[in-house]
């Protein structure tokens, strides 16, 4: 897997140099290849994750790779107000965060006899409801700067392909879609645009040790137009990307990276 910090041969966009930018599920898998992808690109980076000191090996590697250092917090996003107050804190910090990366969110597989309207909750709690919320706070803050932005929801294909054993997730994912689009004409006005990225089968450390195998890679590949597993860099530099000015004319859209897989109609 890519775990190279500078941009090397891709773009590097002037526009996001010195921008505050936080990622929520930053210390692992696809949000931790956010944080060096913006790091390594100038942003003043703060990123959250479930454990006090989970961000710390990130922040090293890219202090070894002559990037600014991110800012780091502990928190459960499910927790609204104190999610809220964090974001409060890396405004402080940092200025007004400029690009929300709503990325936080847990793909466990549940079959539909198991679930319980907890469980329910706690699947929405994770991959929906602290997206609404996190774009709520930083959108005050871009309305008092006057300076728009760019907010980028994390989605999945996985909806769109109707995956079994993952319907909290799914229902989560597909409302994100709708999400964006009704956030990106409501925000407009003050020049915030609202964008949702959605991966397709992204190898990721937690998906390696969980699921992952030579069949189940096969199974992707032969699925694909392109025929090559996809890895959080891919998800990275389109992010890079509607992040930044270079998008400006762009909001409330589905950016699909997938490899062609959501072409496929047959669920697997």
């Amino acid at each position: 897997m890519n775990t190279q910090v500078n941009p090397g041969p891709y773009a590097t966009y002037p526009s996001l140099k010195g921008k505050a930018v936080f990622i929520s599920g930053g210390s692992s898998g696809i949000g931790a290849e956010l944080v060096k992808a913006f790091a390594a690109q100038g942003s003043h980076v703060a990123f959250c994750g479930t454990k006090a000191g989970g961000g710390d090996g990130l922040i090293a590697d890219i202090l070894r790779a002559g990037c600014p250092a991110p800012y780091y917090e502990a928190c459960d996003v499910r927790d609204i107000p104190a999610l809220q107050a964090m974001l409060e804190r890396v405004s402080q910090k940092l200025g007004p965060i400029q690009v929300l990366i709503n990325n936080a969110g847990r793909d466990d597989r549940h079959s539909l006899d198991e679930l319980t309207p907890d469980y329910w909750d706690n699947c929405l709690n994770i991959n929906l409801r602290h997206q609404v919320f996190a774009t709520q706070s930083v959108a005050r803050q871009l309305k008092v700067a006057g300076k728009g932005g760019s907010i980028i929801n994390m989605g999945s294909i996985s909806w769109m392909r109707g995956r079994p054993n993952l319907i909290g997730y799914t229902a989560s994912k597909a409302a994100i879609s709708g999400m964006t689009r009704t956030l990106a004409r409501e925000l407009g006005d003050s020049g915030i645009r609202v964008n949702a990225l959605v991966p397709g089968a992204i190898v990721t450390e937690r998906q390696t040790a969980m699921w992952r195998n030579p069949e189940e890679d096969q199974k992707f590949i032969d699925l694909q137009c392109l025929k090559f597993r996809l890895e959080s860099v891919h998800v990275a530099r389109p992010t890079l990307f509607l992040a930044s000015d270079d998008s400006e004319g762009i909001t409330g859209q589905n950016l699909i990276v997938d490899a062609g897989l959501a072409q496929v109609s047959v669920a697997g």
